[in-house]
């Protein structure tokens, strides 16, 4: 069965997905309060996250939770660079390099990035 990460889409990467194959994959959550796209994690590569990083857990809905920013801004990037939601093997190709970034996030949270 696979599991999912939670994309959280705001104004600023709503730009750079729109008129991609990604825009028709947004869902709204909290009533359209926040959107929101889903992508799909195979069981096997779940493992490989949650062993990778040790607070990273799957909820009751099947969502992939308490994973660093680092691997999240990573599922955007590929996902923008490649207009789809298949990206996870190009994610943990970067996995060493995430997880060099993770452990910076103990001791603060790196702000948004503001362009």
């Amino acid at each position: 069965m696979p599991h999912y990460i939670g994309v959280i889409i705001d104004d600023r990467r709503m730009e750079k997905i729109k008129g991609t194959p990604l825009e028709r994959e947004i869902k709204d959550m909290f009533g359209g309060a926040l959107k929101m796209i889903a992508v799909p994690v195979p069981e096997d590569k779940s493992k490989e996250i949650l062993k990778a990083f040790d607070k990273a857990r799957i909820d009751s809905r099947g969502y992939i939770e308490d994973i660093p920013i680092a691997l999240r801004r990573a599922v955007f990037e590929e996902m923008v660079k490649n207009k789809s939601l298949n990206i996870i093997d190009k994610v943990l190709a970067r996995l060493p390099e995430i997880q060099e970034a993770a452990k910076k996030e103990d001791e603060f949270i790196p702000p948004p990035e503001v362009e």
